[in-house]
């Protein structure tokens, strides 16, 4: 078995903690994270192992950019298979942001309201108008450039590239 991983995640953005607490927040999203942490797995290994569909798990273990992934080789006469494990085995955070900003992450991260998905979807149309820019963007949507990239991180179908947003057109 090979060693396990001994990388550490680096957060620098108050928003990069969005997809983090997300994916914390689901016992079954922290143990398919806990089981990749241990070794390589597939995902038919995963969905034994917890006794449910870990699709979604995986994918936000992916947009937290916590997993990486391996074609497994296949047994002669076998198809090759995806398999996963974890990135990182700690993290290191160093950013500074006001209450208020911290107060808006935590709620972005862990709610449920419909108007957040809306607001996504709107701010995707206004990416795909042309209009990227984080500045512009706050101007448009009347919020902090960090808020809008919260919303992104917590999208998935939103990239923050730099001090612009981008339209994620296919997965990995």
């Amino acid at each position: 078995m090979e060693p396990s991983v001994k990388r550490t995640k680096i957060i620098n953005d108050a928003a990069d903690m969005v997809p983090l607490l997300q994916v914390f927040n689901s016992r079954l999203h922290s143990q398919v994270f806990d089981e990749v942490s241990a070794g390589w797995k597939t995902k038919e290994e995963l969905d034994t192992i917890t006794g449910k569909d870990t699709t979604k798990s995986l994918e936000a273990l992916r947009q937290g950019g916590l997993v990486e992934s391996r074609w497994r080789m296949p047994e002669p006469g076998q198809q090759p298979v995806l398999e996963y494990r974890t990135s990182y085995s700690e993290v290191r955070a160093s950013f500074q942001c006001t209450m208020k900003e911290m107060s808006e992450l935590i709620m972005i991260s862990f709610s449920m309201d419909e108007g957040l998905r809306k607001l996504a979807e709107d701010i995707e149309a206004e990416v795909e108008k042309g209009n990227a820019s984080l500045i512009n963007l706050a101007r448009v949507f009347e919020r902090s450039p960090m808020f809008l990239k919260a919303i992104a991180k917590r999208s998935g179908r939103i990239a923050v590239k730099g001090q612009r947003l981008e339209i994620v057109r296919d997965r990995p």
